[in-house]
Formats: structure tokens, C-alpha cells, sequence
């Protein structure tokens, strides 16, 4: 889905350093380009989210590394995509996500796009096999906060 451009592995120190470690090397990717930074300090996704909201940068992606601590796949910010219609459905488990952005999308125009936010488990796989059946277009999509995920889908 996206490429790492560079990768910053700060296993072993302490925050803050990888939050400032991530941000010096953030500025000098270009928007869209993508780091790869690796952590095993349990305060790093606090803080991280928190400064990723705050700069308009995305963590597209969270793992566990093979080698240990977590990879944070951080892309540099650009301009957001524009949605006609959100739907916030935190709290719903799946398919409720899917069904409701079913209905939504229905009554809206071809072209337009859903902003759809949820914190079902399995909506990240689910979300990809339907929009593959229904022709919808997949935008993007990114976790704003640990286990809450956006995605831009345009009526196909």
C-alpha cells in the first residue's frame, strides 16, 4: 500500500527521544513519504498520535517488529481528503461499520466521498474485500489513534 522511504529504529531509548528522533527526520521527508520508526518504549504511541493530530502527519500503519519494539509507519502530511459525508461509528462491531456505510453511500452521488471512522477489530480487512465487490474506491485510509481508523471511500 505504501512504501517505507527511510526507517528510524530508536529500540532502547526512552521517550522522548524517539518522538524527537521521528520528528526531526518527518521534516525532511517530502508530503506523502513515509518513515518507518521502530520503538519499544511503551509511552511512544501516546505521544506519538497526540503529535501526529497535532502536525497533520498520519501513522498509516502500526506492527510488531520481527527484531522487537513496534513500527510505527509514519507518512508526512498533505492535504486532507475532503469528505461530503461522515459517519463516526466507534463502538459498532462488524459488519455494523460496513452495513451502515452501505446504506450512506447509497443515497449519495457518484463521485462523492465517505469519511468513515470505526474501532472494529476486523474493519480494516473487511472494509478492503467489499470495496472490491462493490466497486467503491478506498481513498485512504490510516489509524488517527491506537485502534481507531479512518478510511475515504468514493461511490464507484
Amino acid at each position: 500500500m505504501h512504501m517505507v522511504n527511510i526507517t528510524l529504529d530508536m529500540k532502547g531509548l526512552s521517550c522522548p527521544a524517539p518522538l524527537i528522533g521521528a520528528k526531526r527526520m518527518v521534516d525532511d521527508l517530502a508530503p506523502g513519504q513515509v518513515m518507518l520508526l521502530i520503538s519499544d518504549c511503551p509511552a511512544t504511541p501516546d505521544d506519538l498520535f497526540v503529535w501526529a493530530k497535532h502536525t497533520g502527519n498520519q501513522i498509516v500503519k502500526t506492527e510488531k517488529m520481527p527484531s522487537g519494539g513496534t513500527g510505527y509507519h509514519i507518512q508526512k502530511g498533505r492535504a486532507p481528503t475532503h469528505a461530503h459525508v461522515t459517519l463516526d461509528i466507534r463502538g459498532a462491531i462488524c459488519p455494523g461499520p460496513i452495513v451502515e456505510a452501505k446504506k450512506l453511500l447509497g443515497g449519495m452521488q457518484l463521485g462523492e466521498v465517505l469519511r468513515l471512522i470505526s474501532d472494529c477489530v476486523g474493519v480494516q480487512n473487511d472494509i478492503n474485500g467489499w470495496a472490491d465487490a462493490t466497486g467503491m474506491k478506498i481513498l485512504e485510509s490510516f489509524e488517527t489513534s491506537q485502534g481507531v481508523f479512518e478510511f475515504y471511500i468514493r461511490k464507484g
